[in-house]
Formats: C-alpha cells, structure tokens, sequence
C-alpha cells in the first residue's frame, strides 16, 4: 500500500463549492490525504480555514481522509502556526500535517531575533524545532480535571520551550494538547535548499521531485543515519505533475516500488475536472494507505 497525497488549489483555481465534490471523491476513493496549498498573502483564505470547512463536510468526517496545511515561515510567527496546526490536529483526531516551506521571517519574530540572518535552511531548521517542541509541550496526561481538589493541569508535566536560537525567541509552552497521534506531522518538500541532515533532524516526511528519485533513498537513510533516527521514522514521497492520467497510473506502481518510495504527490494540470480525472484513474493503481491517525496511516514509528 502506498500514501497518496492530493494537493487542492482551493480558493484560488478551484472554488470551496468545488473542492467540497473534490474531498467526496478523494475520501470514497480512500485518498490517505489533501494537501490544501497556500496562496499569496491576501489572494486566498489561510489554508487551515479551507481545510477546517472540508474537514467538517459528511464525506470528510465519515473517512479516515487526512489533511495536510501548507505555510510558509514568511508572515508566520512560529507560535501562532503551531497553535493553528495543533488545533486543527486535535480537531480532526490525529489526521493532520503541516507542510512548512522555508521562506523569510515574520513581523513578530524579527525585531527580537537575537542574530537574524538569510539562511532560509537555518531558520527552518530553528523553526522545525520550535513547532515540535510546541506541540508536544503540554501532554494529554497533564491535563487532570480534578474539581474537587481544584486542578486543571498538573505543572510538572508541562514542558515550556525556552528557545532562543539565532532566528526565533519562544518560550512556550502552547495552551493546547496534542492530538492521539502526538501532534501533526512535519513534512519538508525542498531538498535543495533545505539539505538532507536538517530534513533527516526535523521532519516526518519528505516530498521530492522526481529528479531526485533515483538516490533519494540512499540519500535519506544516510542522513537518517547521522541523525541516529531509522528509516522508518520518515516516510519518503515523490511529487508527480498528471498530465496524462492514464500514462501516470499506468507508470507509477513501478516507479515506487523500484526506487524504495513510500507514496506519491499528485498535482493535477488544471481545476475541479482534472483533480476528479486523476483521483479516479490513478488512485486505484496505488492502494492507498489509510487509517485513524495520519501518523499511523504513513506507517512511521511512533513520536518520541
């Protein structure tokens, strides 16, 4: 079985009414998860507030269909992202990720940046760390209850962040709980700029293009390696353009298979009909991988 990721271009070449049919056909077809992409600030709603619409329609709320936001660091305070992200992770019981793209900072952050710099792969990797941190700060566990005895939270459970790196200040910790799956997962999608060693320190999954695919499992395992994490703590997935359903579904099991892929990306060449087109002739070549929580429908070992 494979992941199958679906991105969604919703408020911008495709309508919420549109991507609301989208999510229907993603979910019968047992998508593992849509990828609500993010616009140009002001062109489009915040992809967590289309994903929260989808996510509560009929179709979406009767599946295992997972949810992927996609943000960048530029604009976005890395509190208020985790914040965002962890509510809606909570929201949809575990079937949540954040695709974090690495960008330039945000007004909050910058004037109290200790040493602020141009290193897009240093700050994603401070701001990686800041959203695990976070989102694993306060525990289910310490959440107690106990109205007779007067306590909500038990303190000592609770793990404030205290991060001070070069890009970022934050303190914690965030006043949420994780999710049953530990928090969303973290997907980086751009090697180049990134590096293996950040990916293989930060994040759950990795999305490639298909230029990459041939060394793409070495190079991970290798970073993997270095990082003291196995494999299987990070699922590998190659974004792939449709322009051609049938030729794509007709190429791609063996693409994955020969290349040591856990799933693949699909982008669709236009709106609404195009994404339906693909989601019924290439999906089903796939047996896509689903399941209660996003994390164990990926397959990755548990958060540590």
């Amino acid at each position: 079985m494979s992941i199958i990721i679906v991105d969604l271009a919703a408020g911008t070449t495709i309508s919420p009414s549109d991507a609301a049919d989208i999510t229907k056909a993603a979910a019968d077809a047992g998508v593992t998860a849509i990828r609500v992409l993010d616009g140009a600030p002001g062109q489009t709603l915040d992809a967590s507030v289309i994903a929260s619409y989808l996510a509560g329609t009929d179709a979406a709320v009767q599946s295992h269909l997972g949810w992927i936001l996609e943000a960048s660091t530029s604009h976005n305070a890395p509190m208020n992202l985790a914040r965002r992200s962890n509510s809606f992770d909570r929201a949809t019981g575990g079937r949540a990720a954040l695709a974090l793209r690495a960008g330039d900072g945000d007004e909050v952050s910058d004037p109290v940046a200790p040493n602020p710099g141009s290193d897009r792969s240093a700050r994603w990797d401070e701001y990686a760390q800041i959203l695990k941190g976070l989102w694993t700060s306060l525990p289910p566990a310490a959440l107690v209850g106990d109205q007779n005895g007067e306590v909500f939270a038990e303190n000592t459970r609770i793990k404030p962040l205290d991060f001070e790196g070069d890009y970022y200040r934050v303190a914690g910790p965030l006043d949420g709980p994780a999710s049953p799956q530990g928090g969303p997962l973290l997907i980086a999608d751009d090697v180049d700029t990134l590096g293996w060693d950040v990916i293989a320190r930060n994040a759950d999954v990795v999305v490639i293009d298909r230029k990459a695919v041939p060394t793409a499992d070495t190079d991970l395992s290798a970073a993997l390696a270095r990082a003291g994490r196995p494999r299987e703590s990070v699922a590998l997935v190659v974004r792939v353009d449709v322009t051609e359903p049938e030729a794509v579904a007709a190429t791609l099991p063996a693409l994955v298979a020969e290349h040591g892929l856990d799933g693949v990306e699909l982008v669709a060449a236009g709106g609404k009909d195009d994404v339906l087109a693909l989601i019924a002739e290439v999906v089903p070549t796939l047996l896509p991988s689903t399941d209660a929580t996003l994390r164990s429908a990926f397959s990755l070992t548990p958060s540590a």
